[in-house]
């Protein structure tokens, strides 16, 4: 078991851990949450021994194996498989001691290093590192290049990879998700739930973590808390653990304003001295409540676009590619074509040397829909985005778009747009020179980039705070259709909360490709299969996407989104209705969810303002009267908005299929 007892961690100057006290016990799986900054990856380099601890002492058994995925890799000419093999170091030293032991003749040894062999599974190991490397999302074809002849986010999942293929008893893994598609998340998730060690994870994926995790670490403050449960789990407990904290802020903060009166009434008067000295000393021993700081460090919203034309975007019976100048093999995505799926995924008739990656696309984009993009890696989502961002003329058919079109496009590699020498500010000045510097510091406010920070060039800027800004650019340009193309890569939860409570309120059009899945049902009305050379409706929710490709990964020469197994072909009809209805519902619940949300917070703001003594200090009587006015108008929203919402889950629960 991993113990850690009063450990204290710091990075130069600056304290990010205090005083930790925490025991993590063999199986456990752990997700590790908090905010950028609070000092997770530090965590992971102690344990590593890349970082003494201050203070304190980090306990582990002697030699754990541990396995963790390095940050770099070099361009090797060594072929991804055996990369991946190279991840089971005991299985590569046998081989060179066997190599060794043949030399000699040693039949001897030659007989142990074939026993251990069988032991570990040798034999199969390139089996299992075959099957790893198909999870992520390599094909056979691209299991056998270089390693230097792939993209960087493709040499992140060979890394990752080579750290599944270890046999280890604790595996460390920071941000695995951050360069994955759905299909990969989705494998990996269900990998992980069969490891057999410890685990600890770092990530910002609430629905990857809820799938995957048995208990929380949650980093806050300096300090860390150890819950038990998965992190819908770990919410509720921390919210039932603020409210009646705040409860108890708010009678501290009453017994401190009473005593403190009695101390200034009392402190000059000879008679009443030795009292007030008491209730001195009573205040300096008093252990302070912390605060309940619900707020958000961010907080932004989409301005309403200048124009919402209907509709913005129309395709018609479109081909959707690259020209023919592009070499054979050359990437149809944004990926090296290495990483994509085998040819006879793209479709009958689709082969290299063919532009045309999707056909006969129709689609309409009005202000008000929401689309979320799914399809497995390679089959053109990224291509259909480009298309309709315009970066891509469509190679036949037929696309209209308003001529009061304003396009809000955020690229998967958008942060590698931005200049490195140039400050936050600067690259909003580029982009308004007529702005204030007010109004500019006000907006990036909202993103959290406050004081002298909007002044300083963002080359070492963390990649959170570059994919925070680089969204901050886009959402400042006033679009009205907004593409999303794997926004939410490096933001934490606070970031990607406020992306989605933006989003529900935008008036425009969405198109949005994340793994994120919850970012995605909750802001997403329909579901589009890019798949098979085409663009179809998904007639269905992320659980049945995920079955789809299980069925897909059964029997890949029908991967067309059919019948689950065991349904009966004849009522595919009523079954796409039912499905559509059944999604309308649930995004309803979702939606209502994230509003409901939104309230509590704010709620919580103004029931902690009004119960500070500060609030009523010096006259404030208008204020104070303000915030009641505000706290009965929010009560009132959140009593309609739960009855929206038990209405919206009472008709869900009844929609429901029996078992």
């Amino acid at each position: 078991m991993l113990t850690f007892a009063d450990v204290t961690l710091r990075r130069g100057p600056r304290t990010l851990l205090e005083k930790l006290g925490f025991t993590i016990y063999p199986g456990w799986r752990a997700g590790v949450v908090g905010r950028n900054g609070t000092g997770k990856s530090t965590l992971f380099a102690a344990l590593l021994g890349e970082v003494q601890a201050d203070a304190g002492e980090i306990s582990r058994p002697r030699n754990l194996s541990v396995a963790t995925v390095a940050q770099e890799t070099p361009a090797l000419p060594d072929l991804a498989i055996e990369y991946t093999l190279d991840g089971d170091v005991e299985l590569r030293a046998l081989e060179v001691r066997l190599v060794e032991a043949e030399e000699k003749h040693d039949l001897h040894a030659i007989s142990d290093i074939h026993e251990r062999l069988n032991t570990i599974g040798g034999y199969a190991a390139r089996s299992r590192a075959a099957r790893l490397l198909h999870g992520l999302g390599f094909s056979s074809e691209a299991q056998l290049q270089p390693v230097a002849s792939f993209s960087g986010g493709w040499r992140m999942r060979l890394n990752l990879a080579r750290t599944l293929m270890r046999r280890s008893d604790l595996m460390l893994l920071d941000e695995p998700t951050n360069h994955l598609d759905l299909d990969a998340v989705l494998w990996l998730q269900g990998w992980l739930v069969t490891y057999p060690g410890t685990l600890l994870v770092i990530s910002h994926d609430r629905e990857f973590l809820d799938a995957v995790t048995t208990h929380t670490l949650h980093l806050h403050g300096g300090g860390a808390q150890l819950y038990t449960g998965n992190y819908s789990q770990f919410e509720r407990q921390r919210a039932e653990r603020l409210t009646l904290q705040s409860a108890a802020h708010a009678k501290q903060q009453r017994q401190i304003a009473h005593l403190q009166s009695f101390i200034n009434r009392f402190k000059a008067q000879a008679t009443k001295a030795t009292q007030a000295q008491s209730r001195i000393k009573q205040l300096e021993r008093m252990t302070l409540v912390e605060a309940v700081h619900a707020d958000s460090e961010f907080s932004f919203e989409f301005p309403e676009p200048h124009r919402l034309p209907s509709p913005l975007v129309r395709f018609d019976d479109l081909a959707a590619g690259y020209p023919e100048t592009r070499h054979p093999g050359e990437s149809r995505d944004p990926v090296s074509f290495a990483g994509h799926a085998d040819d006879k995924t793209l479709g009958p008739g689709f082969r290299r040397g063919d532009s045309a990656v999707l056909r006969g696309i129709k689609l309409l984009v009005a202000p008000g829909e929401r689309y979320g993009l799914l399809g497995p890696n390679g089959a053109g989502k990224s291509t259909l985005v480009r298309t309709l961002a315009g970066e891509l003329a469509p190679l036949s058919g037929t696309a209209t778009r308003s001529p009061h079109l304003r396009v809000g496009y955020f690229a998967q590699h958008q942060v590698e747009q931005l200049d490195p020498k140039a400050s936050p500010i600067l690259h909003f000045k580029r982009l308004d020179a007529r702005a204030t510097e007010l109004e500019l510091r006000t907006f990036l406010g909202g993103f959290n980039f406050r004081g002298d920070r909007v002044f300083e060039a963002i080359e070492p800027f963390s990649g959170g705070e570059k994919a925070r800004l680089a969204l901050a650019l886009v959402v400042y340009q006033r679009p009205n259709l907004l593409l999303l193309d794997e926004p939410t890569n490096h933001l934490d939860l606070d970031m990607r909360h406020a992306l989605e409570t933006a989003l529900l309120g935008y008036a425009g059009a969405v198109v949005l490709v994340s793994h994120d899945r919850h970012l995605v049902s909750a802001t997403c009305d329909r579901l589009l299969l890019v798949a098979q050379g085409a663009c179809t409706d998904f007639e269905g929710d992320l659980d049945d996407y995920a079955r789809w490709l299980n069925e897909r990964d059964r029997s890949p020469a029908d991967p067309s989104p059919g019948p689950v197994r065991g349904e009966a072909k004849t009522s595919s009809r009523e079954r796409r209705k039912a499905a559509a209805d059944d999604r309308a519902l649930r995004d309803k619940v979702k939606k209502l969810d994230a509003q409901l949300n939104t309230l509590h917070v704010k709620l919580t703001a103004v029931e902690g303002k009004l119960a500070d003594p500060a609030t009523y200090a010096n006259g404030r009587s208008a204020d104070v009267a303000g915030m009641e006015r505000e706290l009965r108008e929010l009560r009132r929203q959140v009593a309609a908005i739960e009855q929206q919402w038990l209405a919206a889950a009472d008709a869900l629960e009844g929609s429901a299929s029996p078992p």
